[in-house]
């Protein structure tokens, strides 16, 4: 469904779009870009439509040429804009008519350092140490920078793809050929010998799913339920795959198999997971049939396998019912985060689904928080970005936990489960395949309660405040949200327990003997909303239960936050230095490339010393992702922060 023009597309999708494309690829490493083709199947939707945009960056164009045309395309790129990046304008044949098609095939390669999707990574920037690395990010603008595409979630598209690599290469798609379970790299020598690999796509997705990496992966199967059509395995480099496989097989299946009897059946056929090396920037990135992963997940326990829930359930709220555009991008995650919360109670308890909740609100403060002096539009949950805006200024938890809390109150509101579940699926259903704006959604479910429903249920729906939810600013909800705290209380006792205490003796390391992973992250969030420690307090906390030195990225980022709670105290700078060595990779080389770890740390080291902060990340910005040092960078004040408006 196509509504207002996407204000972060320069293409004429409502015009023309694309139906499928064809990518025929090579992978050089060695001048670290891709070369090769796109041929783009377009369907023409308005009559004598002169000619077809593609989004660009930064890709060096090389041939155009349509299909049934004698000579050349005289192709026109467009002066680049600093977030949209260059139109590249096509003419196409005269007397097009709605409903007509036409192929346009392109000739280009990309470039280095200005392909922002790509990340490059040196053999020593890898687990395995042994061969070069390369992987992808397209979200939220940056499939333009792989390919000439119509880069908005407005189009969705069906794609093939031949890839030509040295190292065993991986897409957002289905596997052709060679086959996954086969020999590594079709039985050629890893990092030698070129092998083409061979992908189908045949569900539509939007630019942003569009995936690829390259490097000495392998892959191992996950036991498929009995009844079910759709395979699972994992990905990783040889060295981390025992580990990832471990980790993985026993929830993600069930996982899969939980969320259809919530929504309906899978329909990408593959749901397999690749292991990316640290520099990636996010926990995990929902890629059609391959979703991707931070190592940090590896802990060898279990416990942040939850992610993958958040992920698997981008299958339907996502990949399958897309927004149509960044002011609608909470769409996504609000009812991500909603389901993922509502499979915790599923699969173990209301109390788990409560404490997921409860867990989020610290993130959402902080993030509301963060906004209340830069910019106050990014609290809301529909943004209304202006044309050429920058979406990933706005990334945050917002979207995903104040979206998360607005479905949690209209299930409350409507009456619970009972009543809200079935409209779920109907949601689901009905735009599975579509993309849609707020509006859009809203619509429907006042349409769906008005048929199905009674009186009351339409009147519950007109008591909530809707402009409040959705455009609404500030740094708390429109609305008090309580949550089963049952899992909470022993983590919160022993917060208070340490707040007040006068001094260390009391406590022992059985205090935390029998908390789970999440109970001992609430604890140490707990600790934030109380005065800070003294510093024995901290150095006695962090020793007693070895949270200084813990492989879990997610106690170990909320012990700093403890430490640094006091910009100004006598060990601040203390603490800043081992922070800022934990997520540069100084204690074991594997830099903390998730923004969710590393921009907390630069921003709590940034208050205790800017030349610190920023001396650090220079010295080592090389090992982060492009986007995550963007944004960084105007974290520490490196770069300006843009879009001050409220």
């Amino acid at each position: 469904m196509m509504g207002a023009q996407d204000p972060t597309s320069q293409s004429n999708y409502h015009q023309i779009s694309t139906k499928h494309f064809l990518l025929d690829w090579s992978i050089d490493f060695q001048e670290k870009v891709t070369k090769g083709s796109i041929t783009h199947e377009l369907t023409v939707h308005e009559s004598d439509v002169e000619e077809v945009i593609f989004d660009t960056w930064d890709v060096v164009i090389k041939r155009v040429y349509i299909e049934g045309e004698s000579s050349d395309a005289q192709y026109t790129l467009g002066e680049k804009h600093e977030v949209m990046g260059s139109a590249l304008y096509i003419p196409l044949p005269a007397g097009l008519q709605a409903g007509s098609a036409v192929k346009v095939t392109i000739e280009y390669n990309t470039t280095e350092p200005g392909c922002k999707a790509l990340q490059w990574l040196d053999k020593a920037q890898t687990h395995g140490k042994t061969h070069a690395y390369l992987f992808s990010q397209c979200q939220p603008i940056y499939a333009r920078c792989l390919l000439p595409c119509q880069d908005t979630p407005s189009v969705k598209a069906t794609y093939e793809a031949k890839i030509t690599s040295v190292l065993p290469t991986l897409m957002s798609a289905i596997r052709v050929s060679p086959p996954s379970e086969g020999p590594i790299h079709d039985g050629k020598i890893v990092g030698q010998d070129e092998v083409t690999y061979v992908y189908n796509q045949p569900v539509p997705i939007p630019s942003y799913l569009i995936a690829i990496a390259s490097g000495n992966l392998c892959y191992r199967a996950f036991e498929t339920p009995e009844g079910k059509s759709w395979t699972s395995g994992v990905w990783a480099e040889p060295s981390l795959i025992d580990d990832a496989w471990w980790e993985f097989k026993e929830d993600t299946t069930r996982f899969l198999a939980a969320e259809e009897e919530l929504t309906m059946p899978y329909q990408f056929g593959v749901y397999d997971l690749l292991v990316l090396p640290p520099s990636f920037p996010y926990g995990g990135m929902e890629n059609a049939c391959l979703t991707f992963v931070t190592p940090t997940l590896l802990t060898g326990d279990r416990t942040l396998v939850d992610v993958v829930v958040h992920e698997i359930t981008h299958s339907y709220f996502g990949n399958g019912v897309t927004h149509a555009g960044a002011s609608h991008f909470w769409l996504n995650e609000g009812w991500t985060t909603y389901i993922e919360r509502l499979l915790q109670q599923i699969l173990h308890s209301p109390a788990h689904r409560g404490f997921s909740f409860l867990i989020g609100a610290k993130m959402l403060y902080d993030d509301l928080q963060y906004y209340e002096g830069r910019n106050k539009k990014y609290q809301r949950l529909q943004i209304e970005f202006e044309r050429g805006e920058n979406p990933d200024d706005a990334y945050s938890g917002v979207p995903y936990e104040k979206g998360g809390n607005f479905i949690l109150h209209i299930e409350r509101t409507l009456g619970g489960l009972d009543v809200f579940l079935p409209y779920v699926k109907d949601y689901v259903r009905t735009f599975m395949g579509k993309s849609i704006t707020t509006g859009q959604w809203k619509e429907h479910l006042f349409a769906y309660y008005t048929q199905h429903g009674v009186e009351d249920n339409i009147k519950a729906l007109n008591s909530i405040d809707w402009d409040a939810w959705l455009f609404g600013t500030g740094v708390t909800l429109p609305v008090d949200m309580e949550y089963d705290m049952t899992l909470a209380q022993r983590s919160y006792t022993l917060a208070e327990r340490w707040s007040k205490a006068q001094h260390t003796s009391e406590f022992s390391a059985s205090d935390i003997s029998g908390m789970d992973a999440n109970q001992i992250v609430v604890f140490l969030e707990r600790l934030q909303s109380f005065d800070p420690l003294p510093v024995t307090h901290i150095d006695h906390l962090g020793s007693l239960y070895s949270l200084a030195n813990t492989p879990n990225a997610e106690i170990r980022l909320r012990f700093y936050q403890v430490a640094l709670f006091d910009p100004r105290s006598s060990k601040s700078e203390q603490y800043a230095t081992a922070a800022l060595n934990w997520i540069v990779g100084g204690e074991d080389g594997m830099v903390k490339g998730r923004m969710k770890f590393c921009r907390p740390i630069f921003r709590a080291v940034f208050a205790v010393n800017k030349a610190m902060a920023q001396d650090k990340y220079q010295e080592h910005k090389g090992s982060y992702h492009p986007i995550a040092r963007d944004l960084i960078e105007q974290d520490i004040e490196l770069a300006k922060a843009r879009g001050n408006g409220v």
